[in-house]
């Protein structure tokens, strides 16, 4: 008797650990999906001229030389990024390397909501060697842009890989296309 009731608790116990199990997986995938939703509807609401007409006013002055830096200031002020503050820096790395302004903040956009949600004391906005446990730490925010802004010229636009749905085969290979269609939506924002 006592070893039929040990079966049954031993089955119930083994049934509760794998329905929570599923439970959490099924929870994170719906909420990364969610996400993603989410971000792409506020893309599409973004594209109005009206949007950036309104943003761009605040930002273009004497001081702002360069529309690019009033156009990812805007952005990135609408996003409450860290990287408001590197948008000067941004544009001059990528043009040093001949990168299209808008990648890294688009790149950055997708992999963590323009730096919202990162590993904690990283500066890595990019995802840029985070994969399992690993996590690749920089000391400082112009530290990570310098960096990936390198490794994403020599590592993917110097290897041909230059639109979204190339670069995303490399940088991110288990994507089912999401990955390209949000960087896609911010290159287009920030137009």
């Amino acid at each position: 008797m006592l070893s039929k009731i040990l079966v049954q608790v031993s089955v119930f116990l083994v049934l509760v650990a794998f329905t929570t199990t599923l439970s959490v997986y099924l929870y994170e995938n719906t909420v990364k999906t969610t996400k993603i939703t989410v971000i792409l509807q506020e893309f599409t609401s973004l594209t109005s001229d009206a949007y950036f007409q309104e943003e761009l006013e605040h930002f273009i002055d004497k001081e702002t030389k360069d529309r690019r830096i009033a156009v990812l200031k805007a952005f990135f002020r609408k996003y409450e990024s860290p990287l408001y503050d590197h948008a000067d820096f941004i544009v001059k790395v990528s043009d040093e390397y001949g990168l299209d302004y808008r990648l890294l903040p688009a790149i950055s956009m997708q992999e963590s909501t323009a730096c919202k949600f990162i590993p904690q004391n990283s500066h890595n906005c990019w995802g840029w060697g985070i994969y399992g446990t690993k996590i690749t730490r920089f000391d400082s925010y112009p530290e990570a842009i310098e960096t990936i802004a390198k490794g994403i010229k020599s590592g993917y636009i110097d290897k041909g890989l230059t639109t979204p749905e190339q670069i995303m085969a490399k940088y991110t290979p288990s994507s089912n296309g999401s990955w390209a269609r949000g960087v896609t939506s911010v290159l287009g924002v920030l137009e």
